[in-house]
């Protein structure tokens, strides 16, 4: 024991260290083991990889296309990741990794200065264990730094307005939703925790720190987030300016104005009705859900009692006006509201400790570890026992037998829940959760990774166009180009599959003997003799071959594929309707 510190201070001390190193392994489990996933993933690591070896860290490509979707920062994070480690296995996921570890650090400080050192772990622990906070911070996706960044904005705001004057902290809020601003349009999400602290300075100022409002700091805040946004908003517009470029103007119109914006007044996908989040909170964010049931009479209660606590209306104010700015948009993905679950977390970080001593509330977490961990094993015993026809669809389409995984980790679910016994739900919660997460890492990723990366099918192609040919593709997917083994060509992304087919002919009539074709088989008829293409696999559901410039038949060549068909911009541009069969 350290010499002059109590024995319940050293005992917290290595309880927070042993918990901090059990979230680093859920969340790390598995890195280095597999390559990125489709659908998001394939497409940031190749926009990064490119950066990396062109050295244009301003415009996000996809190929010769232009990528116009996202903002640039969380490829410029893989970027920089890789530049690290020298590892894209490693690199792609590690800002995710960082930017959960970030979260929960964050949460479990707030909860620590809003309620006690016991509430911070168990705060922390009902984040880091949240089913679709763990799948997140485990992806290669924009929304887990989106996360990091609205919650650091958060974290800033309130170590000021709640525990201040923290001039400091105030800034670095303003700073970090600029950066979300940079990673995703929605990173001002952090400044939703200025509504309720007005709200209580109008009406109940004495429960607030005393901060004049004549103090010229405060505008310090949103001349950081005007700025921090300016640094990449500026130069990427005068490079446009000075370009002349159509395909560059019409890049920065799509992305200042069509994925923000537009997007939000009038999406063209994803469309669900206004109550689709409290769905997405009850299923996807167990256990925190079940907890937030729990306490909702209390917290109802205490404030018709008057019992204002700035420390959860601050936090639970950013939850709600989160949940409802996506709401009112018809456009929603369940992904959208995980900014707000941090702050969740902090609103009942108080309350925490108390309903873990009530023992309904365990024997209902206890419940959902039984009925999560029996279901693994009913579909792994109706997967065997059962009509064969889906586990052979899915050992067709996947190459892959998921059922003894199941069935494994599950039972190990049953046995922890066993033996917790439902007055420890809580815990056998969080030793099931660990050990699917883990497992998941270690055994799921490399399991999964040859059929759904295409690392497979192009290592095969490589290895039967011989290492001196070269190779160009066709419909592809991102993670084709991700993983060649070899610089590629391509004729464009978005564009229509017969124009890029006809191109690509041509590209064949240069050099017949060295340059191969690779595409999916069904996409070819009837322009190739596929008895003259070479089968190289199938991954992502999809069979692909190779082809030379000999399997072209002759009524392609005289009709000329894609012939009439008007190509799109320059810059990949592409309507609505194709942006949904791209997505």
């Amino acid at each position: 024991m350290t010499p002059g510190l109590p024995l319940r201070a050293t005992t917290h001390a290595r309880d927070r260290w042993i918990a901090f190193a059990l979230f680093a392994l859920v969340l790390a489990a598995g890195i280095g083991l597999r390559d990125p996933w489709p659908a998001d993933e394939p497409r940031f690591a190749l926009a990064a990889k490119t950066m990396v070896e062109t050295g244009d860290y301003w415009f996000p490509r996809r190929g010769i296309e232009l990528y116009p979707d996202k903002p640039p920062l969380f490829m410029w994070l893989q970027a920089a990741a890789y530049h690290v480690v020298g590892n894209w296995r490693i690199a792609f996921l590690l800002p995710s990794l960082l930017s959960g570890l970030l979260v929960l650090a964050q949460v479990y400080d707030l909860a620590r200065r809003h309620a006690s050192r016991r509430a911070a772990l168990i705060a922390s622990g009902f984040v880091a264990l949240t089913f679709q906070f763990t799948f997140q911070m485990k992806g290669a996706q924009i929304d887990p730094v989106l996360v990091g960044f609205v919650t650091l904005g958060g974290y800033g705001l309130m170590r000021h307005l709640l525990h201040g004057p923290a001039w400091g902290w105030w800034t670095l809020g303003w700073v970090a939703a600029g950066l979300g601003v940079i990673a995703k349009a929605v990173g001002f999400l952090a400044l939703f925790v200025l509504v309720p602290y007005l709200a209580l300075r109008w009406r109940a100022p004495a429960r607030l720190p005393r901060i004049p409002w004549a103090d010229w700091r405060w505008l310090a805040g949103p001349a950081a987030f005007l700025s921090v946004i300016a640094l990449w908003l500026v130069p990427m517009l005068l490079r446009v300016h000075a370009s002349g470029d159509p395909a560059l103007e019409a890049y920065a119109r799509n992305i200042l104005f069509s994925q923000t914006v537009e997007r939000y007044l009038d999406p063209w996908h994803h469309v669900k009705p206004a109550w689709y989040f409290i769905g997405v909170i009850l299923s996807a964010w167990q256990p925190i859900a079940t907890v937030l049931l729990a306490a909702l009479p209390a917290l109802i209660a205490r404030w018709r009692r008057g019992r204002v606590d700035p420390r959860v209306v601050l936090p639970f104010g950013m939850f709600v006006l989160t949940v409802l700015f996506f709401s009112a948009s018809s456009g929603k993905r369940d992904m959208y509201i995980l900014p707000a679950l941090p702050m969740l977390a902090v609103a009942l970080a108080p309350l925490l400790p108390g309903l873990l001593r009530r023992l309904w509330v365990q024997r209902i977490l206890w419940a959902v570890a039984m009925l999560l961990a029996g279901a693994l094993v009913a579909m792994a015993v109706l997967a065997w026992t059962g009509t064969p026809r889906f586990e052979e669809a899915l050992a067709d389409a996947r190459g892959i037998d998921p059922w003894p995984f199941a069935f494994g980790v599950g039972v190990l679910g049953l046995a922890i829940a066993a033996f917790a016994r439902p007055r420890r739900g809580a815990l056998a919660f969080a030793a099931f959760a660990s050990s699917v997460w883990i497992a998941w890492g270690f055994v799921g990723y490399p399991m999964l990774d040859q059929s759904r990366s295409a690392r497979g099918v192009m290592q095969e192609a490589g290895r039967v166009i011989g290492p001196d040919a070269e190779l160009a593709l066709v419909g592809w997917r991102e993670q084709n180009y991700l993983q060649a083994d070899r610089p590629v060509a391509d004729f464009g992304f978005s564009r229509p599959k017969r124009a890029q087919l006809g191109d690509a002919i041509g590209w064949l009539d240069a050099a017949p003997a060295r340059r191969f074709v690779f595409a999916r088989d069904e996409e070819l008829a009837p322009c190739i003799d596929l008895s003259k293409a070479l089968p190289v696999g199938r991954a992502n559901r999809r069979t692909w071959v190779v082809f030379q410039a000999d399997a072209v038949t002759e009524a392609c060549r005289r009709g000329g594929p894609g012939a009439g068909e008007t190509p799109p911009a320059p810059d990949g541009r592409i309507d609505r309707a194709q942006s949904e069969r791209v997505r």
